[in-house]
């Protein structure tokens, strides 16, 4: 099988474009390519699956241990030709200072994967190919199987920086990605738009695809076999048990922010997984034990939400009944009372307002301080947390979680209860404690046998 870790020397370099330009090329060929994306995002990751074909998986060595990350890699490879997995941020960035904990360089050595370097070339010359050159250097343990540059619209330009680091590097250039409007995928505040709203997905596809066959040297990518024989995994992620409840999870445009392995989870242990759609749905699917609300930008779509009244009393009737409720950030949101002063589901007595710049950035360590849906008193989870919004005003709810933020260190009590409802901020990735989905599917199927035997 191919496979190889598309990185970059920072953020906002290229390394989506370029990920998205090999996939839709490789694609073309008629490959069967898996995607991946390096870190907690769900915005990246959602694009790589509208150009693959299959769903994005999230790799991550600070949510989830070397196993768990070995299993998600070999089960989203199991039918592929090739992987592509893009990098977070740059390269060497990860959870802190001192060490590659939660890296694209961590999970390249994990997986051991080869390493396509790309960098922002736009308004370089010389200089950058001291950048290679420290990059090459950083850690001896990565292999580099390539260099595109990304920004370069001239061949000149192109042959000017060729020249400065062919003389310093052995890493081999791929070529270039110029700068084109037809690529670039339209962002707002947390990043890019999600694929859910995309407009003009074929005719990206196809720029993409146009652009690696033009600029890149797509045979040298074909030669970037893997090898995974020498591990020892058991691929748990493979087992589906025979439903016994059925959950069902909010997604659409406003609610698009999940991990692919969350869902094979809570097949694995046991629960059948029915989509629905808060922004046009009336109606709950039939027959659900369980409710999964994730999270998304429902603020930009808080009075189509808000009008869709028979959905909201249909929500607030489930979480009435017992049944379990789970909310992640934008689901919270949609649970409370208002947002920004727009009315909501208000099974939660919480109003929430938009903030201009992000609250409680980063990966989250999440402690049970009690027992609840996902889990039992001390249970540790690990997740991430990326919001424009908090809570207006004060609360009188108990709470479930301890939450410690990684950068900033804030230890604060969340994890928002009311009877079998239980809504935060934090992306939990169930790949990190899979108990959380046994306990939800666990919850659930209570659930379903004390109404059952109350009829």
């Amino acid at each position: 099988m191919i496979a190889f870790l598309v990185a970059g020397t920072g953020s906002g370099v290229g390394k989506t474009t370029t990920a998205l330009a090999m996939m839709a090329a490789l694609s073309e060929r008629g490959l069967r390519v898996q995607p991946f994306k390096c870190g907690p995002d769900f915005l990246d990751a959602g694009h790589h699956s509208v150009v693959c074909g299959r769903p994005s998986r999230n790799l991550d060595t600070w949510m989830l241990d070397d196993g768990a990350n070995r299993e998600t890699f070999l089960h989203g490879c199991r039918d592929a030709d090739a992987a592509v997995v893009e990098g977070m941020m740059g390269l060497f960035d990860g959870v802190g200072g001192e060490g590659e904990a939660g890296s694209s360089a961590a999970t390249a050595k994990l997986l051991n994967l080869p390493i396509v370097l790309v960098l922002d070339a736009s308004k370089s010359a010389r200089s950058l190919a001291a950048v290679v050159q420290g990059f090459a250097n950083f850690d001896m343990d990565l292999r580099f199987a390539g260099i595109v540059l990304n920004g370069v619209n001239s061949e000149h330009h192109f042959r000017l920086l060729a020249t400065a680091i062919e003389s310093i590097s052995s890493i081999p250039l791929l070529g270039r990605i110029p700068m084109n409007e037809a690529l670039a995928i339209p962002e707002r505040h947390l990043g890019l738009r999600t694929a859910e709203e995309e407009t003009a997905a074929d005719q990206r596809r196809v720029a993409l695809a146009e652009t690696a066959r033009q600029y890149l040297k797509l045979d040298a990518l074909l030669q970037l076999r893997h090898d995974s024989s020498g591990w020892s995994v058991e691929q748990n992620a493979a087992r589906v048990s025979p439903a016994v409840v059925r959950y069902g999870v909010a997604r659409d445009a406003a609610f698009s922010f999940y991990y692919e392995d969350n869902f094979d989870l809570l097949r694995r242990f046991g629960a059948e997984i029915v989509f629905f759609s808060p922004l046009s749905d009336a109606h709950l699917p039939v027959e659900l034990d369980g409710l999964y609300l994730g999270g998304g930008y429902p603020e930009l779509y808080a009075e189509r939400l808000g009008a869709n009244t028979s959905l909201l009393a249909a929500i607030r009737a489930f979480a009435d009944s017992g049944r379990p409720v789970y909310a992640e950030c934008g689901g919270m949101l949609y649970l409370g009372r208002s947002i920004g002063g727009i009315g909501m589901a208000g099974v939660l007595p919480l109003d929430f307002e938009m903030t201009d710049l992000p609250v409680d950035f980063g990966y989250v360590e999440a402690t049970l301080t009690g027992d609840c849906p996902v889990g039992e008193r001390g249970t540790v989870m690990r997740g991430h947390s990326f919001h424009y919004s908090r809570l207006a005003g004060s609360h009188t709810l108990p709470t479930a979680y301890q939450l410690r933020y990684s950068l900033s260190g804030k230890v604060q009590e969340e994890g928002f209860l009311r009877g079998n409802v239980l809504a935060s901020y934090v992306h939990l990735h169930f790949g990190g404690t899979p108990s959380i989905a046994r306990n939800l599917v666990a919850r659930a199927a209570a659930a379903k046998c004390l109404a059952g035997a109350t009829l």
